[in-house]
């Protein structure tokens, strides 16, 4: 059996100028699951639930009405307003199944976070959103596995950054959205005026 090739990162890097939180996944599934052209584009993830239900108290307010899509537009300005970059922690992968898992993805080479950092000054906060990007980030800066929910403070990049790691936004984690957003709403805390 031949191993898949290797897949690039079919995204470019979310990069408001202001931003001052860089939330961070793993990699996006295969496009056949995408509902739109942009992070966490498939429907049955539940991130722009999350955020619906942070930000607006509904957890709908990023769908579009009658439609299994998310709304980008809406989406896009609300990370621009918010200052909430986006990108992965892997910028190739080998896909050892042809779905969504995290559990069968090969990080080939891990995304240059300083190299996303320097492009975002204000930022020091940064958000893995899910087991395997947590591992990835955590190795790619040196610090120790952290909890869900937790968090841990470090240098990296000439900065002091607090480093989350969030449940993730996967159905395959079998939380409701409200659970999930308990969590991410903790990351506000030091970030009071984001929102």
């Amino acid at each position: 059996m031949t191993t898949p090739a290797p897949e690039r990162h079919p995204l470019p890097p979310f990069l408001p100028p202001q931003a001052r939180l860089l939330m961070l996944g793993s990699f996006p599934p295969p496009r056949k699951r995408w509902c739109m052209d942009f992070f966490y584009p498939n429907w049955s993830n539940d991130m722009w639930r999350i955020w619906g239900y942070i930000a607006k108290g509904d957890k709908d307010y990023f769908t579009l009405p009658g439609k299994k899509r998310f709304d980008q537009q809406k989406i896009e300005q609300f990370c621009r307003n918010a200052g909430i970059a986006l990108y992965d922690t892997a910028e190739e992968v080998v896909r050892l199944k042809d779905n969504a898992s995290d559990q069968f993805l090969h990080i080939v080479r891990p995304a240059d976070i300083a190299r996303l950092l320097a492009q975002i000054p204000l930022c020091h906060t940064l958000v893995a959103t899910g087991l395997k990007s947590a591992e990835t980030l955590q190795a790619i800066t040196g610090t120790h596995p952290l909890p869900v929910g937790g968090y841990a403070e470090t240098d990296f990049a000439g900065r002091k950054v607090r480093l989350w790691r969030m449940p993730s936004s996967s159905r395959a984690y079998p939380r409701p959205v409200e659970w999930k957003a308990g969590h991410y709403r903790k990351i506000l805390d030091g970030l009071q005026d984001i929102l």
